[in-house]
């Protein structure tokens, strides 16, 4: 090499590596994959922000504006039988009144006798409803009482709920403990072991005209009124 050519080498030099790493990164371009745009995030952003649609449920109506039903025939075919004859035990809150040791039956007047518990739900339940109807029976002429009757065998549970009752409510009642029983519900044809609570129409001869076993509701009304002799 001439002494001339020597200054031009390193120039030659560095002309040839630039235009080297020029070629190595095209090939680098040429080889990556295309590659899509990214979604776009507000389908994402949606389905984490939307708030979750809530159904309302459908209105229910109230008790007292749901159809009854039909009226039930409770008293239909029953046979008259001789009505329950002997004293009853009996017990009072402290500031009411006891009733009398003897059902007054067959002294020309209706007797509603009620069998009940204070450990049974519906019997309470119902309590109100039979008062509602002698008041009611009693406005439209008939001669009609209403006895109830527990067969509680704690006679504390028994004495606390007539303490707790309203002064309009029930304070007083007779009471059949065990043992003392059977002769009394076998006399109107229920056992001793009969579900509560238990209905017992006594007609003002004294004879039980109807016995309805369970407990009796709005739509029976008519049903006893008219069974009775009263209005509807």
């Amino acid at each position: 090499m001439s002494a001339r050519a020597a200054p031009l080498l390193p120039l030659l030099l560095g002309a040839l590596a630039l235009l080297g790493v020029a070629v190595a990164g095209a090939g680098c371009d040429d080889a990556k994959p295309d590659l899509a745009p990214p979604p776009p995030m507000t389908g994402r952003a949606n389905a984490v922000t939307a708030k979750p649609v809530v159904t309302a449920p459908a209105p229910t109506a109230p008790a007292s504006a749901r159809p009854l039903g039909p009226p039930r025939q409770l008293c239909a075919g029953q046979q008259p039988r001789s009505g329950p004859k002997g004293t009853l035990k009996t017990a009072a809150a402290p500031d009411a009144t006891a009733p009398p040791a003897s059902l007054a039956l067959g002294v020309g007047k209706w007797t509603w006798i009620n069998l009940w518990a204070a450990w049974c739900g519906p019997c309470k339940e119902e309590m109100p409803r039979l008062l509602s109807w002698q008041r009611k029976l009693t406005a439209t002429g008939v001669m009609i009482d209403l006895a109830f009757v527990s067969l509680d065998d704690d006679d504390r549970q028994m004495r606390r709920f007539l303490e707790a009752q309203p002064l309009d409510g029930v304070r007083a009642t007779y009471w059949l403990p065990e043992g003392e029983r059977s002769g009394w519900l076998g006399s109107v044809g229920l056992r001793e072991s009969t579900q509560l609570p238990v209905q017992v129409l006594v007609a003002p001869s004294g004879q039980v005209a109807c016995v309805i076993e369970g407990a009796v509701e709005d739509r029976d009304y008519p049903g006893i009124a008219s069974f009775v002799g009263g209005k509807r």
